[in-house]
């Protein structure tokens, strides 16, 4: 009988990893905007201490909101890369399963976006995300649904992570 745990095992916390939510990631605002703040390009509102799809009213202050900010830069919080000949076979469907997945994820949280999926030179696809919860939440999927090989890696000085998934 495997004895019990008083807190759920966290691999981030024992790898000494920053959270998402750290001081250090310089895309995330250490002051809170004010409620009803706008971006002005994606149009999501700050309401209630977090992004949100809600309306903005006419004259309401206007932000760039971190996701926007992370694709004006081209600075991904995220990297997936897929490998494999049942990836090839399979491109569409995955493809429609990786974008299935961040629309479910996008429509309540606005942060949460794929930035681009793209080929390689060397045969791989790579998924680009704003956040990356996003990553994993995807690369999970992948494997849940295709079994394979998936590897995670967080980075120790910033807010990134980069899975790799074959089959």
């Amino acid at each position: 009988m495997k004895p019990e745990r008083s807190a759920p095992y966290l691999p981030k916390r024992d790898a000494g990893l920053h959270s998402a939510k750290d001081e250090s990631d310089p895309y995330r605002n250490t002051k809170r905007p004010p409620n009803g703040t706008a971006c002005p390009k994606c149009h999501a509102t700050y309401q209630v201490n977090r992004w949100t799809w809600q309306p903005a009213e006419k004259d309401a202050y206007e932000l760039v909101c971190p996701a926007c900010h992370r694709i004006a830069d081209q600075f991904p919080a995220g990297y997936l890369t897929i490998r494999g000949e049942f990836f090839k076979e399979h491109r569409d469907e995955i493809v429609n399963l990786i974008q299935c997945n961040e629309k479910k994820e996008k429509a309540s949280r606005p942060l949460q976006r794929i930035m681009a999926i793209s080929d390689t030179r060397d045969g791989s696809t790579e998924v680009t995300t704003t956040d990356s919860h996003l990553a994993r939440g995807i690369a999970e999927a992948l494997h849940s649904a295709y079994k394979g090989e998936l590897k995670l890696r967080y980075s120790r000085d910033e807010n990134l992570l980069r899975a790799s998934w074959k089959r």
